[in-house]
């Protein structure tokens, strides 16, 4: 892959850390109320018990997509890293520079659909 000489890495890597930091302490926050409520023993009615069940579901939800986003923003970096930053893993040509200001993880030119 050729590398981007239209693109301010710096600039990029700056929100790439920025966000790293962001969904690093969200990542933590999260274990901790998930700690927190597994802990706690003062709960006795069964619809605080399902209550809390959802909350514990979907903060597992939360944080495993949390977790995927800190491994796409590693990988970002790397390929900062490695200059290959900006270009489309799909067809290696240039991502728009508004999508990855938008969007600094993105991998391809236009989001894939699952």
């Amino acid at each position: 892959m050729k590398k981007r000489e239209d693109l301010n890495l710096k600039e990029f890597e700056a929100l790439l850390i920025e966000r790293l930091e962001h969904t690093k302490n969200n990542i933590e926050r999260l274990k901790g109320e998930l700690t927190d409520i597994s802990s706690d023993d003062s709960l006795n009615d069964m619809e605080d018990l399902a209550s809390l069940e959802t909350l514990n579901d979907n903060d597992h939800i939360v944080l495993e997509r949390q977790q995927t986003e800190l491994k796409e923003i590693y990988h970002a970096l790397s390929k900062i890293k490695n200059e290959t930053y900006g270009i489309c893993e799909e067809t290696s040509r240039p991502i728009p520079i508004e999508r990855l200001r938008a969007n600094p993880i993105a991998r391809t030119i236009v989001s894939r659909t699952k």
